[in-house]
């Protein structure tokens, strides 16, 4: 059974589309920050709740909706009206909702701290997405601000819960999320200035008050003072538990590895698999090497390529146009050509955001495409430099044929797809493997003929082949390579092998390895789930000829991105007939 990527009007939301969509809203009922994202009404008052009872919420949703959803999926067969997009939507939602009661019951959703995706993250990007257009707006953004103080009130209390059964993070990641919070607290920092972009005017001509204003200037305050009491509370009450050991082990990694992938991999085969990549792709690297400097190793041709004038970009200003351009550039060569590309599609903007993590990422549209969807490069301060060779697949990878097309892909799908699949569900190697996928694709299709874009590109690939390698060595504790002295792998042999393959500005390098030793499965999920995409292609394009049919990249591009963004087990049946 495979799923139509046709446009079909006339077909009625069915039982399965039902509990799917009750389930996006109750989704939308506990999480204020999804409710920003998609631009969905609600309270404008509160953040999420990171309290053990909000997490416990989340957890009884599940069950609820997997046992609506078997209930729905029976009578929708015995009355023979279960069709593909049905038997999509029942294994991804008992996919995923499967693997979230599993970590919840593991305590993994307590005890969640790190540097890119826990709760005092959340709080602070809520912050770049609410609504800033008119004073009504900003009175609301003023209650949201007063709001932070329980929302990480909340996130504590679930910390001293999961250290009471045992659960701490490890000392890298509280000590790293600790200096986050005190930099949220300063004075003239991110919650200052999220306010003082309020200005004298908003969008629609309404003047802002001076009441209003200083009512803004006193709730950011409020959330200074908050992230402040919660730094406080990581250093005095969490970072004397916190444990050494930054591997969680091969039984949760194998858990996380789920996750992200929404498959389950081999991963002493993953691992020795990234190793041979990575191998690849140097060997690739050392001819580019070779052409562009006769006799320069690959390091050195990082450096000369970095000191290239011609491939400088200076001040943030001149990174966002430059990306702007880039995207737009991009957007246009494929829409119609190698893409199916709809008109609110074409819209991509680009931002970025100064005294940043370091981190580049993207935040997907509204439904309506009111918000567009965007691309983030949040820099982190004293970072003025930056060299397109390294950053124009970074481009591609975040918007077009990236994430951005992805995601626009998804939301176009009204007619076919629930709510839950359009906006509801993201796992990260269906998103991430696409996105590196596309970056290949774009090297394929001839977009990188210069060298050093090239060059760009596989650096790109070799910084996710070498996590793969890192992410399952370290967490699994695995014996790494004779260059790094043998042993088992830990944070410096992780860091000896980051600086050794990857050419990255040290303080993004820096971030970057907290990430993976506090988010484990994440990161390989990007070169793995590449991997899964690149075989599916093959497979299908395999049962295509052998079916007397002439296979289309473009067409199978369209019918996989018109999944919407489902575990890569879902997928492979979806477009392989294994349901």
């Amino acid at each position: 059974m495979s799923e139509s990527t046709a446009p079909t009007p006339s077909r009625v939301p069915t039982p399965v589309d039902q509990v799917a969509d009750d389930h996006f809203r109750g989704m939308l009922g506990l999480s204020p920050s999804l409710r920003i994202e998609v631009g969905a009404d609600g309270r404008d008052d509160e953040l999420d709740d990171f309290s053990p009872g909000g997490h416990a919420a989340w957890d009884a949703l599940g069950a609820r909706t997997l046992d609506s959803l078997a209930e729905a999926e029976a009578a929708s067969r015995a009355a023979g009206t279960f069709d593909d997009v049905d038997a999509v939507t029942a294994d991804a939602l008992r996919e995923r909702l499967g693997l979230e009661r599993e970590l919840h019951t593991l305590g993994a959703d307590l005890s969640e701290l790190n540097v890119i995706a826990s709760p005092l993250q959340t709080v602070r990007e809520f912050f770049d997405l609410v609504p800033t257009a008119s004073a009504d707006d900003w009175e609301a953004n003023a209650s949201r601000l007063r709001a932070v103080g329980q929302a990480l009130a909340g996130h504590r209390e679930s910390l001293l819960e999961a250290r009471a059964d045992g659960r701490v993070a490890a000392r890298t990641q509280v000590a790293a999320v600790l200096e986050q919070a005190r930099t949220l607290a300063e004075a003239g920092g991110h919650f200052d200035k999220f306010v003082a972009t309020a200005g004298g005017s908003v969008a629609d001509g309404e003047a802002i008050s001076d009441g209003l204003r200083r009512e803004l200037e006193d709730a950011a305050g409020t959330a200074r003072t908050a992230a402040g009491r919660f730094a406080e509370f990581l250093q005095d009450q969490l970072l004397a538990d916190a444990r050494e050991d930054d591997a969680v082990g091969p039984e949760e990694y194998s858990l996380h590895s789920r996750m992200f992938l929404g498959a389950e991999v081999d991963l002493d085969e993953t691992y020795e698999w990234g190793l041979e990549l990575l191998a690849s792709i140097d060997a690739e690297q050392r001819q580019i090497a070779e052409s562009l400097y006769p006799g320069a190793s690959v390091t050195e041709t990082m450096k000369r390529l970095d000191e290239d004038p011609a491939r400088q970009l200076h001040g943030l200003d001149a990174l966002r146009e430059w990306m702007q351009v880039t995207a737009d550039e991009a957007t246009a060569a494929m829409a119609g050509t190698h893409f199916d590309i709809s008109d609110p599609v074409k819209t991509i903007e680009c931002m970025v955001l100064e005294d940043g993590t370091g981190g580049i990422y993207y935040t997907p549209p509204t439904s309506d495409f009111s918000r567009p969807g965007r691309m983030w490069w949040s820099v982190p301060a004293g970072v003025e430099t930056f060299s397109t060779w390294q950053e124009k697949t970074t481009v591609y990878h975040e918007g077009v044929p990236g994430h951005h097309l992805q995601f626009g892909a998804a939301v176009m799908q009204d007619d076919v797809l629930n709510a839950w699949r359009k906006q509801g569900v993201w796992v990260s190697g269906h998103g991430e493997g696409w996105a590196l996928y596309a970056e290949r694709l774009m090297d394929e299709l001839g977009f990188l003929k210069d060298p050093g874009d090239r060059f760009g590109m596989l650096d790109s690939q070799r910084l996710r082949a070498a996590r793969v390698c890192l992410d399952i060595g370290v967490h699994c504790r695995k014996r790494a390579p004779e260059s790094l002295g043998g042993g088992v792998w830990d944070k410096e042999k992780a860091w000896q092998f980051l600086t050794d393959n990857v050419a990255m500005e040290r303080s993004f390098l820096e971030f970057e390895l907290t990430r993976y030793l506090g988010w484990p499965g994440q990161a390989p999920s990007y070169s793995v789930g590449q991997r899964i995409w690149q075989d599916l292609r093959l497979a299908v394009k395999a049962q295509e000829e052998a079916a007397g049919r002439e296979f289309s990249l473009r067409d199978f591009h369209s019918r996989a991105l018109a999944l919407g963004s489902v575990g890569l087990s879902t997928m492979q049946k979806a477009l392989l007939g294994g349901f």
